[in-house]
């Protein structure tokens, strides 16, 4: 077998996303068998071996401290002890802790080999509807809008199915952006996956601008967005104010005008109305 001899290498140990009995015996064995585990919050990881019974040492192993504890990880596999290296849900490294241990061990020639299992972007990709055979995964977005729009920007030409990954603090903000930078596309929304409140949502960037996600605000999100189409049908952006210069004459009750206005222009529906009420006046 591939993995005989644990005691040689750094494994990338994928764990469950909700559903603890997400995990496969591979998983189970290897972190059975490692000398030490290293996770992202040993409160977290300690769930899951306590539900499998298994008493391997952990050792906090986070992105704050990942510069420190990499170099005392990778002195124990220079000594022949193998370890696992575990994010709290899915698989390390997308979007979670990990990158510096593993291209640490690579450039030590230490094997590292992975333990396939849960991921959060691929049980949204499967389930959301989009296309699967090609997706772009970008995690995070940046937090300053500037950067965030930058990058969207880059985005907007792909084809593939767009994935990302978002806080429940900032999703709503995060839809904006995506709806300004690249009109209106398909969108999926997906939280608590294998989860007793699993939540899969279906619409539209547009949509969910401007009803929001209708969820209680916990709970990290998948947010997947068609990608650009042969036929270009996605929305494109035009500046508002051109747009209400070329209604004027048009009978319009002004929260019609306004639904109009956000829909060619991509800004939220309260903004346009605030821009109609004033060339109204």
């Amino acid at each position: 077998m591939p993995d005989s001899n644990p005691e040689t290498a750094l494994y990338v140990v994928s764990t469950p996303i909700g559903h603890l009995e997400d995990i496969t015996l591979r998983a189970i064995r290897t972190l059975q068998e490692v000398r030490l585990i290293a996770a992202e919050d040993t409160r977290v990881t300690r769930v899951l071996l306590t539900r499998y019974n298994i008493q391997t040492p952990l050792v906090s192993y986070h992105a704050h401290n990942a510069l420190e504890k990499s170099p005392l990880l990778l002195a124990r596999l220079k000594e022949g002890q193998s370890v696992a290296l575990v994010s709290d849900a899915g698989t390390p490294l997308l979007s979670d802790p990990g990158q510096v241990l593993v291209d640490m061990a690579v450039r030590e020639g230490i094997p590292v080999r992975p333990v396939p299992g849960a991921s959060a972007l691929l049980a949204a990709l499967v389930v959301s509807g989009l296309e699967s055979a090609r997706f772009h995964f970008t995690g995070f977005l940046p937090r300053k809008e500037p950067d965030c729009l930058r990058e969207i920007k880059a985005l907007s030409r792909l084809r593939s199915t767009l994935v990302f990954y978002e806080s429940p603090r900032r999703v709503d903000r995060t839809i904006a952006l995506l709806a300004k930078g690249l009109g209106d596309r398909p969108a999926v929304l997906c939280r608590e996956l294998t989860k007793a409140f699993e939540t899969v949502r279906r619409g539209t960037l547009f949509s969910f601008r401007d009803q929001g996600t209708g969820e209680p605000p916990k709970g990290e999100w998948t947010l997947l967005v068609g990608g650009l189409t042969d036929t270009g049908r996605e929305e494109k952006i035009h500046n508002p104010e051109d747009i209400l210069r070329a209604m004027e004459g048009i009978s319009l009750a002004a929260s019609d005008k306004a639904r109009l206005l956000s829909r060619l222009s991509g800004i939220p529906r309260n903004e346009a109305y605030g821009l109609v009420s004033r060339t109204d006046t």
